[in-house]
């Protein structure tokens, strides 16, 4: 079973920098996308950023420019810095692994991360 474990949510003023992490563990043999999705109260969930196992990566365009996203694919980690952060940006940030592929498996899944908070205060 693959589990998905974010750290680094906080409470940061607007201005400020925060980075968040997720690994994912299990016996994982790859991993094709890894991503970082936001959910704000009373909103849908949306896409912030995405990485793909050869690098590509893609933002939403609220946060370019401001928010990294990369990976390290020997540790199944996926990190996303952000800066410049607006109170717009608070909401849960999960972690989302696409493509999974377990050891011995033939078969691809996804896994979700149980989420961590971000706060950004005005």
């Amino acid at each position: 079973q693959v589990q998905l474990v974010e750290s680094g949510g906080d409470l940061v003023q607007a201005g400020g920098s925060l980075g968040l992490s997720c690994a994912a563990s299990g016996s994982i043999f790859s991993i094709n996308a890894m991503a970082w999705y936001r959910q704000a109260p009373g909103q849908q969930r949306e896409l912030v950023a995405h990485i793909t196992s050869g690098g590509s990566t893609n933002y939403a365009d609220s946060v370019k420019g401001r928010f990294a996203i990369s990976r390290d694919n020997a540790k199944n980690t996926v990190y996303l810095q952000m800066n410049s952060l607006k109170p717009e940006d608070t909401g849960v940030y999960y972690c989302y692994a696409g493509g999974v592929r377990e050891s011995g498996s033939l078969y691809f899944r996804n896994y979700w991360g149980q989420g961590t908070q971000v706060t950004v205060s005005s």
